[in-house]
């Protein structure tokens, strides 16, 4: 069957270029989705000061827990996705969007009725100082307002990816992420809202980038212009789809799991920690964002010529990825290690010295292991592609559990400085890296 124009067929062809390019969007779109949270946490702590900042700072983890199953979900639904297109079943991958995406909306609006009332109960959980909760807390309510709005993008998204276009989506996003820093400009800077403005501000660029992505699909992709079959509702197809795209949100809460577990540990250090945490967290974020995106061009690429059944191709595509991984995590290291002051300065004022001097140390360090993450994310890419998503979801865990222990003993028995941080994230690593090679290695001895 002829593939529809507005995808691209990945099993043909050169890899490296295609690869790149195909990568570039999925970093570019995530880096300004970055800008939502990052623009919040800048013009809070500038604008209103380290208490507002630190209350963003800790609703980040339970906000990240819901848009990361989410988007987890979405992830191994992708993976069916790519291998349908590339076997070209077409029939069996309309069903599996419809019925994805029906699910997907009815868990969301679970899930956020129970968070606006029990958001306080959650962040007493995680140790946040009970100073900072009200504002926390109605910053959490507020966006889990908008989280439907946050799973209909994202699925919408994913999917086209997973046909290969990963250019639409970044449009959008660069349009609401724009809109998105005037709304915390007049909300917290003009309306004096504070992080309730913040929270405003971030749901109605969500419901504007959800909203663009509908119309461009009813106008431009004739393959997911379904009419009724959007409301396919296929039980047999969801038994499949909630064991992949399970796995791949089991896996997104393992990671923030442990991220909770290490914020409740950093929740007891004080006010000026947690401030430090919630900036260094936010560059955290925009450094491991490319690496997590080329792992993911990797996954669409392998998984479209597994349904190929184009053995070689899988091979040579994931050398280019890895090879990838490690260009951009050499970049990286040179950019974070000798502009680390600046980046500081961009989320605190002068005057909150000791929250520089905290999170200069932690970045200076962080960026020596930058390398680490770039291949474990090439390996995440690799397994996801061929289906193998319980060797992600393991590893992952691995990683958490390794990081979560490698915090307590040098925080609390110890009594490390804050970079202790930053050398807990390389345990977590190594611990990653161990499980995942020796897989690895098996699978080529057995596909040879």
């Amino acid at each position: 069957m002829k593939k529809e124009a507005a995808s691209h067929n990945m099993t043909e062809g050169k890899i490296f270029k295609p690869l790149l390019i195909f990568t570039i969007p999925l970093v570019l779109g995530n880096l300004v989705q970055l800008m939502y949270n990052a623009a919040d946490s800048v013009i809070v702590g500038r604008l209103v000061g380290a208490q507002a900042l630190a209350a963003v700072g800790t609703s980040t983890p339970i906000m990240n827990l819901a848009i990361l199953l989410i988007s987890g979900m979405c992830m191994g639904a992708s993976v069916l996705i790519s291998t349908e297109y590339g076997a070209e079943d077409m029939e069996g991958l309309k069903r599996q969007i419809s019925t994805t995406l029906i699910f997907g909306i009815a868990f969301c609006a679970v899930f956020s009725l129970a968070m606006l009332f029990f958001s306080r109960t959650a962040l007493r959980l995680i140790q946040v100082p009970e100073e900072v909760i009200p504002k926390a807390s109605s910053y959490l309510r507020i966006i889990f307002l908008g989280l439907i709005f946050t799973f209909i993008y994202n699925f919408l998204a994913n999917t086209m990816r997973a046909l290969g276009d990963s250019r639409t989506p970044l449009y959008f996003l660069i349009i609401s992420a724009v809109l998105n820093v005037f709304g915390d400009i007049l909300f917290v800077g003009a309306f004096k809202w504070g992080v309730t403005g913040s929270a405003v501000s971030t749901v109605i660029c969500e419901g504007i980038s959800c909203a663009l992505c509908m119309l461009y699909i009813r106008k431009n992709i004739p393959l997911l212009n379904m009419g009724r079959k959007w409301l396919v509702f296929d039980r047999k197809l969801l038994k499949k789809t909630v064991s992949f795209g399970s796995i791949g949100a089991m896996q997104q809460v393992a990671l923030q799991f442990g991220k909770i577990l290490i914020q409740s540990f950093v929740n007891t250090q004080g006010v000026s920690v947690i401030a430090a945490f919630a900036a260094v967290n936010r560059v955290d974020d925009f450094a491991y964002t490319p690496q997590q995106n080329i792992a993911h061009a990797m996954t669409t690429f392998i998984a479209q010529n597994h349904g190929a059944g184009k053995d070689e191709r899988i091979r040579k595509g994931f050398k280019t990825g890895l090879l990838i991984e490690c260009m951009y995590s050499f970049a990286l290291f040179f950019v974070i290690f000798f502009g680390a002051d600046r980046i500081m300065g961009l989320f605190v004022k002068e005057r909150d010295a000791e929250v520089i001097m905290y999170g200069v140390g932690y970045l200076k360090l962080i960026a020596i292991m930058y390398i680490l993450p770039g291949v474990t994310n090439g390996l995440q890419g690799f397994f996801r592609g061929i289906g193998d998503l319980k060797v992600t979801l393991f590893s992952t865990s691995v990683n958490m559990i390794g990081r979560v222990i490698a915090v307590y003993i040098m925080l609390n028995l110890y009594k490390l400085e804050f970079s202790a941080l930053a050398w807990a994230n390389m345990a977590g690593w190594i611990c990653m890296l161990i499980f995942e090679l020796p897989l690895l290695i098996k699978k080529i001895r057995n596909n040879k």
